[in-house]
């Protein structure tokens, strides 16, 4: 088993930036795809963005192109999310995800159901 664990300061101003981290443990996180998904209260999770394994491709939800970031560093077994012009409605809790065997670039990519491991997310609060 994979497991995840986020980090990254919570709190932001509207219009700031945010970075996100994600270390996974063990030996395997250059073979996983890497996925960031957030929730908001009283909504479904949302898809954000996924890297491939090697970082060569990335994929974003229209939503979010243009101001997210997605990386990752195979050496340092962490993947990160860079969220530019925060608003109040990006308040949710993040969460990241690793898949094996996905290519990234797929519909599939783009659905919680395509990952295998979970982290347990961390809260992400935009103030107005």
């Amino acid at each position: 088993q994979v497991q995840l664990v986020e980090s990254g300061v919570g709190l932001v101003q509207a219009g700031g930036s945010l970075r996100l981290s994600c270390a996974a443990s063990g030996r395997a996180f250059s073979t996983y795809a890497m996925g960031w998904f957030r929730q908001a209260p009283g909504k479904e999770r949302e898809f954000g963005a996924t890297i491939s394994r090697s970082g060569g491709s990335v994929y974003y939800a229209d939503s979010v192109k243009g101001r997210c970031t997605i990386s990752r560093d195979n050496a340092k077994n962490t993947v990160y999310l860079q969220i530019d012009s925060l608003g109040p409605e990006d308040t949710a809790i993040y969460t990241c995800a690793a898949a094996s065997g996905l290519i990234a670039t797929t519909p599939w990519a783009r659905t919680p159901r395509a990952y295998d491991y979970w982290g347990q997310g961390t809260q992400v609060t935009v103030s107005s």
